[in-house]
């Protein structure tokens, strides 16, 4: 059973259909680019499947351990919950907030104190806190990011600033991990030491990760089987390979001429 089944999803912007019946099926633990040219329809998709955008029509379906789960209509956070994270395009950090605060903010939903003793800090309080702190610092020190823990995430390095981004979703302990292209305003070696840190997050996480990137060089070196969107509708799937020499891609890439 695959762990996420899209079937038919379209999603319409007044006269404008920016996604148009998608089809795809995802296995658990696999490792899924997903491209196309710009405007191609890749960063409304995932807006689909994580709950920013509802679709006109189709089916988002999840399915762990056993359950199966409509992410249609649900809101970001019960997606969320159904064990889905993303990081974005344009990083989203709590910027004026420590890179360990950001990542304590992804471990809020294993805060199960409730607000009474919050408020009046009970020693459950404390107990719950110091096990995240300690939670959050380990995660930080996979990702050589512990030695930065009380630093401002905005004076962090750009590189780091997209690690970071990418910890706080993992806090969230999710089953699927999308990734909206983390390698954005990278130059060619921190490209190369997220392609490390992508296989790393999959075989140490337990992880499904679908990636959207435009650097083709992560993509093709990462991913098992990749999916190609133009103008919104799905235009090729297959392996890093197969896509590679699929005349269809090349077009829509370099253009009928060429």
């Amino acid at each position: 059973m695959s762990i996420l089944a899209v079937e038919k999803l379209t999603k319409q912007f007044g006269g404008l259909t920016a996604v148009s019946e998608i089809d795809l099926a995802i296995q658990k633990n696999e490792l899924v680019g997903l491209i196309g040219p710009n405007g191609a329809g890749k960063t409304t998709f995932f807006n689909l499947l994580t709950g920013v955008y509802k679709p006109t029509e189709g089916k988002i379906t999840m399915n762990v351990d056993g359950k199966s789960v409509s992410l249609v209509g649900k809101r970001t956070d019960q997606i969320a919950a159904a064990g889905v994270a993303r990081t974005f395009q344009n990083i989203r950090l709590f910027k004026q907030l420590t890179v360990l605060d950001n990542v304590l903010i992804g471990l809020h939903k294993k805060n199960n104190i409730g607000t009474i003793r919050s408020i009046l800090r009970f020693p459950s309080f404390f107990k719950m806190e110091d096990r995240l702190r300690k939670e959050a610092l380990e995660l930080l020190a996979i990702f050589d990011l512990e030695d930065s823990a009380d630093v401002l995430a905005e004076n962090l390095p750009y590189g780091k600033q997209r690690r970071l981004e990418i910890v706080r979703a993992l806090a969230t302990k999710p089953a699927l991990l999308f990734l909206d292209e983390p390698a954005a305003g990278m130059n060619p070696q921190e490209s190369a030491e997220l392609t490390q840190l992508i296989k790393k997050i999959q075989m140490e996480f337990d992880l499904t990760v679908i990636l959207i990137e435009h650097d083709m060089s992560v993509v093709m070196n990462v991913c098992e089987r990749i999916y190609v969107l133009e103008y919104g509708r799905l235009l090729a799937e297959g392996t890093p390979e197969e896509i590679r020499s699929n005349p269809d891609v090349l077009r829509a890439y370099l253009g009928e001429e060429h």
